[in-house]
């Protein structure tokens, strides 16, 4: 009977593929599973919905930069401001855009910084010269997939882009 003991250990260790397992402590692994699969569970919930939330973020900026783009081709395309918020609408798919707020500027050469809105009279003293900028932002509002306690229930997503028209 010690013979059939003994056969009966070494066959349990030849069947867990040389883990060192004995046949009693088979239940522990699937009680350490049941005690860390909810824990597994919501670490893949939350990545999938911090991956969903950084690609909502990109498309949000991709949209600014597409109105930019659009906006930065020259100076008629920059004084058309619809056009700019429609070609970042456009480029948002499958998300909706809160708001798309689309701007032009003008500064002289000398000045790094946009002064004024470009109007007809705007000009620059000596040998300055005008430079134009375009600029969008966008917003966009989304709701996580699972709600969790102590966290918000939306996030609000900004774009930004301002980009030199083209001469």
């Amino acid at each position: 009977m010690r013979d059939m003991a003994m056969t009966n250990s070494r066959n349990c260790k030849k069947r867990r593929l040389g883990l060192l397992i004995a046949c009693e402590d088979a239940g522990q692994a699937l009680v350490e599973l049941a005690l860390t699969m909810p824990l597994l569970v919501l670490l893949l919930i939350g990545s999938a919905e911090l991956g969903r939330l950084a690609y909502y973020a990109i498309e949000v900026s991709n949209a600014a930069r597409a109105g930019v783009a659009y906006g930065a081709q020259n100076h008629v395309t920059a004084s058309d401001l619809p056009g700019m918020k429609t070609a970042a609408q456009n480029d948002a798919g499958n998300i909706t855009l809160a708001t798309t707020t689309a701007t032009n500027s003008c500064a002289c050469s000398s000045a790094y910084t946009a002064t004024s809105a470009c109007i007809t009279t705007f000009s620059c003293s000596g040998t300055n010269r005008i430079i134009e900028y375009v600029q969008v932002k966008t917003t966009a509002t989304v709701v996580p997939m699972f709600k969790y306690p102590g966290v918000s229930k939306t996030y609000t997503l900004n774009g930004q882009s301002v980009m030199r028209v083209g001469q």
